[in-house]
C-alpha cells in the first residue's frame, strides 16, 4: 500500500461519523485541510530559495559594479543568464515552462487541473538563473506555477476527484502569493479574481489555511518586515481626489500600451520559429537595454524602494547610477520616461530569448515609476496650487498597472496595501485600481494572462454557463458511429442497417470517409417496407445536408450557438480534413450540463 492510502486510511479513522456517509464527507474535508497546510509550507519554502538563489547569483555578479560609471559586463550577463536557461529548459526539462498563469488557467479549463510534475522544481531554477544573471522579468509567476503545481501533484498522488485537484492548484496559487509577498489577504483574493477560482464556502477554508501558512512559514524565516518599506508622507485629502483619477487613467493607458506591446512582440518572436534565431535577436536587445538602463536589470525592487522612500532629488537621482547618465542634471524624468517605455521590450526579450520569468514584477516596477513620473510632472504644472507627494503616488501607480494589466483591481489594492503597509492610502488605491480597470477595459476585454486562452475558448470565467461549456470536452459529447451509408447504397442495405441500429440519423459518407450529408429514419419510414423499391432507391435521393458542420476543434459555446441557430437536435463532427467522427446530441449535451452544474454549485 503507498503511502498517499495510507494517509487517506488514517484521516478516515480520525473522524467518528454519525453515520457512514457524514463521516466519509467530513475526513475528506479534513483531508483538503491538511493538504492546504502542506501546500502552504511548501510554496513558502519554494518562494525563500527561489530569492535566495537570484540574491545570491546578482550579488555575486555585480557586487563590484561602479556606481558612477557605465559597466560594460551588463552587455554579457543577460545574455549567458537567457543562454543557460535555455540549456535547462531544452535539455533538462525538455518542455515549455513559459507564462506560468496561462498554464495553470489552461490546466483547468483544458486538462482536469493536470500540471506536471517537474512544473514543481524546473520554474524555481530556470527563473533564478534568468533573473539572477539580470534578466527583467518577475519571480512571482513561476512560483505561483510551482505552488500550483505543487497542488496537483498532491491531489493526484492522493487520487481526489478533479473539483477537489482544482482546489488545490488553487491552494498552491494562493499560498505562492502570499508567501512570496508576505500578503495573505492578497494571496486569497488573486486566487479567486485572476485564476476565477468561484467562491465558496467549501473552498474558503483551505485556501486560507494555505495563504495564512505560506506567509506565516515566510515571517517566521525572513523576518517581520514588509517587502517595501513605505512610510506615508501627506495622507489622504479630498483635493488630490482628480489627480488620484487622472493617476489612474494615465496607468491605464500604461497598461494597454504594456500588454499590447508585449502581444505583439511575443506574436512576433512566435513566428521566428527557430529558438536560436529567438535568441540571437531577443538577447542582445536585452543586454543593450540593460545597458543603457541598468534599473532594467532583474525585478527592479531596489529602484522601487529607492522611489518610495527617497527624500528629494539627491536620492531619486540614485536611480542614474551604473548608468551612461550618471551626474549628468536635469535628465531623471527623461530617464523614468525611457524606463516605461522600454521595460516592455526588456521583459519580452527576456522570456521570448528562452528566459524564465513572470510580469508581476514588471508590473510592480513599471507601475512604480509611473506613478513618480506622473506626480512629478503634476507639480510642474504651472500654476498648479495642489502639490502631490511623489513617494504615494509611486505607490499608487503600482497599485495602478497591476490592476490595468491583471485586470484585478481588487489584487491590486490588497497586494499593493499588504506588501508596503500603505493602508493609510486605502481609498486613493481603491480610485486609482478601479479609474485604471475601467480605462483598460474599454480597449481590452481580457488580461495579458487570459487573452490567449480567450482568443482559443478556453478560458473559464466567474460566468458559471461559460465555465462549464468551458470545462466541457468535444470528446465527452461525440457520439461514435461504426453505422455509415454511401451515396450510392440502395434502400435495401439502408433498411439492413436500421435494423440492426437504435439510431435514427446516419451519416452519409465517400470512400475516403468525408462526410457528405446526413439520413434521417423519419425520411425512410414512408419507403422502407416496401420491397419492391429496395434496388431502386437509393442513398442518394434521401439524404439531406447536414444542418450544420461542427469539427474536433471546436469550442463548446461554438457548438451550443450551433444548436440554436439550426434548431437541430443532432449534428454531425468531422476532423480537420472533413473526415467523418461521430455525433453530438443536444440532449447528451443538456445531460452532461447539468450534471456539472450540480458539481460545480456543490459547497
Amino acid at each position: 500500500m503507498n503511502i498517499s492510502r495510507r494517509i487517506k486510511i488514517i484521516w478516515q479513522r480520525m473522524t467518528i461519523p454519525s453515520n457512514e456517509n457524514r463521516g466519509t464527507v467530513e475526513a475528506s474535508k479534513r483531508l483538503m485541510l491538511f493538504l492546504a497546510f502542506v501546500i502552504g509550507v511548501l510554496t513558502a519554502l519554494s518562494g525563500l530559495f527561489l530569492k535566495w538563489l537570484i540574491d545570491t547569483i546578482k550579488y555575486l555578479l555585480t557586487h563590484q559594479f561602479s556606481i558612477t560609471d557605465a559597466n560594460w559586463l551588463y552587455l554579457l550577463y543577460p545574455v549567458i543568464g537567457i543562454f543557460i536557461t535555455g540549456l535547462f529548459v531544452r535539455y533538462v526539462v525538455r518542455d515549455d515552462i513559459g507564462h506560468g498563469i496561462t498554464k495553470i488557467l489552461y490546466a483547468i479549463a483544458r486538462k482536469k487541473s493536470f500540471i506536471k510534475a517537474h512544473n514543481t522544481w524546473s520554474s524555481v531554477i530556470a527563473s533564478g538563473i534568468t533573473i539572477g544573471f539580470g534578466g527583467s522579468v518577475g519571480a512571482e509567476a513561476p512560483i505561483v506555477l510551482t505552488g500550483s503545481a505543487i497542488g496537483s501533484n498532491l491531489g493526484r498522488l492522493f487520487r481526489l476527484d478533479p473539483k477537489q485537484v482544482m482546489l488545490l492548484v488553487g491552494c498552491g496559487a494562493a499560498g505562492a502569493v502570499s508567501g512570496i509577498f508576505k500578503a495573505p489577504i492578497a494571496g486569497l483574493v488573486f486566487t479567486l479574481e485572476v485564476l476565477m477560482f468561484d467562491f465558496t464556502l467549501g473552498s474558503l477554508l483551505p485556501l486560507l489555511v494555505a495563504c495564512v501558512t505560506a506567509a506565516a512559514v515566510t515571517f517566521a524565516i525572513s523576518g517581520s518586515g514588509n517587502l517595501f518599506e513605505f512610510h506615508l508622507v501627506n495622507a489622504f485629502t479630498i483635493t488630490r481626489v482628480p489627480a488620484y483619477i487622472l493617476l489612474g487613467v494615465f496607468c491605464g493607458f500604461i497598461s494597454l500600451y504594456f500588454t499590447r506591446v508585449m502581444t505583439w512582440l511575443e506574436n512576433y518572436f512566435r513566428r521566428l520559429g527557430s529558438p536560436w534565431k529567438r535568441f540571437l535577436i531577443a538577447s542582445p536587445i536585452l543586454a543593450i537595454l540593460i545597458f543603457l538602463f541598468p534599473s532594467l536589470y532583474g525585478e527592479g525592487y531596489e529602484m522601487i524602494r529607492l522611489l518610495l522612500n527617497g527624500h528629494g532629488e539627491a536620492d531619486w537621482n540614485q536611480v542614474l547610477e551604473g548608468s551612461l547618465f550618471y551626474g549628468i542634471p536635469h535628465v531623471l524624468l527623461l530617464y523614468l520616461a525611457g524606463i516605461i517605455v522600454f521595460k516592455v521590450f526588456a521583459t519580452t526579450c527576456t522570456n521570448s530569448g528562452g528566459g524564465c520569468g513572470g510580469t508581476f514584477a514588471p508590473s510592480l516596477f513599471v507601475g512604480c515609476v509611473s506613478g513618480f513620473l506622473f506626480a512629478a510632472l503634476w507639480n510642474l504644472l504651472p500654476g498648479n496650487t495642489i502639490i502631490v507627494p511623489e513617494n504615494n503616488f509611486s505607490l499608487l501607480g503600482m497599485c495602478g498597472l497591476m490592476s490595468g494589466v491583471m485586470h484585478a483591481p481588487l489584487t491590486g489594492i490588497f497586494l499593493i496595501a499588504e506588501i508596503t503597509g500603505g493602508y493609510g492610502l486605502f481609498l486613493p488605491l481603491m480610485i486609482v485600481a478601479v479609474a485604471s480597470y475601467l480605462t483598460i477595459i474599454i480597449f481590452e476585454p481580457h488580461s495579458i494572462y487570459t487573452m490567449r486562452l480567450a482568443r482559443k475558448g478556453e478560458l473559464v470565467t466567474h460566468n458559471k454557463d461559460h465555465a462549464i461549456l468551458t470545462l466541457m470536452s468535444m470528446d465527452s459529447v461525440i457520439e461514435r458511429y461504426e453505422e455509415q451509408l454511401h451515396p450510392a447504397d440502395d434502400l435495401g442495405e439502408i433498411v439492413r442497417q436500421i435494423s440492426g441500429s437504435v439510431r435514427d440519423v446516419f451519416p452519409v459518407v465517400d470512400d475516403a470517409g468525408r462526410l457528405l450529408g446526413v439520413l434521417y429514419l423519419d425520411d425512410v419510414r414512408h419507403v422502407m417496407f416496401r420491397t419492391e423499391l429496395y434496388h431502386r432507391v437509393h442513398v442518394r435521393d434521401l439524404m439531406k445536408p447536414a444542418p450544420a458542420r461542427l469539427t474536433t476543434n471546436d469550442a463548446m459555446d461554438l457548438v451550443m450557438s450551433a444548436f440554436d441557430r439550426t434548431k437541430a437536435w443532432t449534428l454531425p463532427v468531422v476532423d480537420t480534413d472533413s473526415l467523418f467522427v461521430g455525433f453530438i446530441r443536444r440532449s447528451h449535451v443538456f445531460a452532461l450540463y447539468r450534471t456539472m452544474m450540480q458539481d460545480l454549485s456543490e459547497e
